[in-house]
């Protein structure tokens, strides 16, 4: 509200016409947008219980089969995911900043420790991030309910003492505002828009809480609160116009000012906290689609799949967001850059929607086309509203988005390259077994355990053995790993042995299932295997591991310009470390591998 009546020097009055009209927008906005739009039909669409817009690019990938939406979709995934991290960033410094500067309004002379202040808080914020969401939620949940309640109730008093503020609950005063300051309305939706953002959030969190907790929350909490707070806010501009500095600190009395601003503070470090879990979300899907490399991925609930802690994510968030809050040091000035983003991905989900919708669904046309022209008109005129801040400063999300776009679509094509020319190294693992035999090699004492994702290819360690050393260990084990959506898999149903055709060479494939929670540990796994057949009759403390590594330089090739294949090069440096993931002793791992010019 601060930021409506603080456009173009005030061009928006404080008076009744301009008041009801704002709190219309805002009221409507939040009505169609997140009660309707994402709580009641976007959150329907789950993979696999996780939202967001990389969930509705993979749905939209699994049923429309093969062609050009596939191609599209995804593409329009990866821009929607890039347009979240852009959001990820911003969200949290301008959250943080808003809340902290309610200071100026109790004290202001306490202006100078507003950057101090937010910069310690968003530390903390990040710091917490490893302990989990339910762990973080614990403390998190109760502050957010009296966090609403407060709303309501300052906001209840002043509904009270003007009740014709309740005439703003019509969507008739959007039309009179609008044709009374066409353009001016036009402007105004992009202040208004900072009522609805965290919408895209609340979907890709859907992992981390739940569709149905979600569901009830607003509509019983939070939606009500908020409703009764923006109206309180309007009706108390229109008693004291003096009071359009700062609506929201203003409703309290003064008395309560300081006590607002600290949980008004943890409030916002709870929106960020939404945010960055819906970045974790995100990045973890974009990882399973084949559009970043692999990164470790910690689970932090012993029953919901989706409550991840990505690492890598978080700390490149925490950069990005104590930049971003030294270089603006103000919400207002922050503001200018909000917005784009936010409604670029509202776009992208209503598209993604409706194509998830007519092959998933099969959604009648008529239904198709009036759910996207409800959506797609609201949010075309916030976006075509948000595009007038590039200039001034909406370029910064969208160079993050075209950042993050690239390294996404790089590494997604350069996968494709080098996992084609990977299975021409690998060649056919029955084959490789049947060339084994031909050749009598000098078997030697001990096992070698291969991991190798699938048993239809040979493990590159495998073959390069076999190549340079002309032996082959008496016991060979290739070790397949699944992840499953559930928490853990009981050790009965977790190994299948296939012992590939010859039952007697000591050639044996297993394939290991774990749960979400469940340490990914091989050597743990062995131990179980040993006597389930003959050939796994073996010590497994005296196994030794051969991971299957490609050492991909840059070379003349076709297929990625000179610029992208440094880029895929210096990614797949960073994936995470298999060794590690898998629980190897150090001391009995060998990377071998082959050479690979992309």
């Amino acid at each position: 509200m601060q930021t409506v009546f603080s456009l173009d020097g005030g061009t928006i009055k404080p008076n009744s016409g301009d008041v009801y009209g704002i709190i219309s927008l805002v009221f409507w906005s939040i009505t169609i947008v997140v009660s309707i739009k994402y709580v009641a039909f976007v959150m329907r669409a789950d993979n696999d219980g996780e939202g967001g817009v990389m969930a509705l690019a993979a749905l939209a990938r699994r049923f429309a089969g093969d062609g050009r939406l596939v191609g599209f979709s995804l593409l329009l995934g990866v821009f929607g995911a890039s347009l979240f991290f852009g959001d990820s960033v911003i969200t949290p410094a301008i959250s943080v900043l808003s809340a902290v500067e309610g200071l100026e309004v109790a004290s202001p002379g306490l202006a100078d420790a507003v950057v101090p202040i937010a910069l310690v808080i968003i530390v903390v914020l990040f710091v917490v991030q490893r302990f989990g969401t339910h762990t973080v939620g614990r403390f998190f949940g109760p502050v957010m309910l009296l966090w609403f309640l407060v709303l309501a109730v300052t906001g209840l008093p002043h509904v009270i003492a003007n009740p014709a503020i309740l005439r703003a609950l019509s969507p008739t005063y959007i039309g009179a505002f609008v044709a009374d300051h066409p353009f001016l309305a036009f402007i105004a939706l992009g202040a208004v828009v900072l009522s609805i953002t965290g919408a895209e959030a609340l979907y890709a969190d859907m992992g981390h809480f739940g569709r149905a907790p979600i569901r009830r929350s607003w509509f019983v909490v939070v939606f009500p609160c908020l409703t009764v707070n923006y109206l309180g806010q309007g009706a108390m501009v229109l008693d004291d116009a003096h009071t359009i500095s700062n609506p929201f600190f203003l409703l309290g009395p003064s008395w309560a000012r300081i006590p607002l601003v600290v949980l008004a503070t943890l409030a916002t470090v709870i929106a960020s906290q939404a945010v960055i879990s819906g970045a974790f979300s995100i990045a973890r899907q974009a990882v399973r689609l084949g559009f970043l490399p692999n990164l470790t991925v910690r689970h932090t609930s012993t029953r919901e799949s989706g409550q991840i802690y990505v690492p890598a994510i978080n700390w490149l968030l925490f950069a990005s967001v104590l930049t971003l809050v030294v270089a603006f040091e103000s919400s207002q000035r922050l503001a200018t850059l909000y917005g784009f983003a936010v409604t670029g991905t509202f776009l992208i989900d209503t598209t993604l929607f409706l194509v998830v919708a007519a092959t998933m669904w099969r959604w009648a046309r008529w239904k198709l086309v009036t759910v996207g022209v409800v959506f797609g008109v609201v949010e075309l005129a916030y976006f075509g509203a948000n595009a007038t801040k590039i200039l001034s400063g909406g370029w910064l999300p969208l160079l993050i988005a075209a950042v993050i776009s690239t390294v996404m679509t790089t590494w997604q094509a350069g996968r494709r390259i080098v996992t084609d020319r990977r299975r021409e190294l690998e060649g056919p693992l029955q084959a490789f077994v049947d060339e084994l035999h031909e050749k009598q090699l000098h078997r030697v004492p001990g096992t070698a355990v291969f991991p190798h994702p699938t048993k239809e290819t040979t493990p590159l360690a495998l073959r390069q053995n076999v190549e340079f050393n002309q032996v082959l260990h008496d016991t060979v084990i290739l070790v397949s790993v699944r992840s499953e959506n559930v928490p853990y898999i009981s050790p009965d149903e977790r190994i299948t042995v296939d012992p590939l055709v010859h039952q007697d060479d000591g050639i044996t494939h297993i394939d290991v299932r774990f749960g979400f929670q469940d340490d990914q540990d091989i050597p743990e796994m062995l131990r179980q295997a040993v006597g389930m057949t003959d050939e796994l009759d073996f010590d497994p403390e005296t196994a030794s591991y051969f991971l299957s590594r490609l050492s991909i330089e840059r070379g003349e090739a076709d297929g990625l310009a000179t610029w992208r294949k440094r880029l895929f090069i210096g990614l797949a440096h960073n994936a995470a470390n298999p060794a590690m993931n898998f629980g190897l002793p150090i001391d009995r791992t060998t990377v071998m591998g082959a050479h690979l010019d992309l």
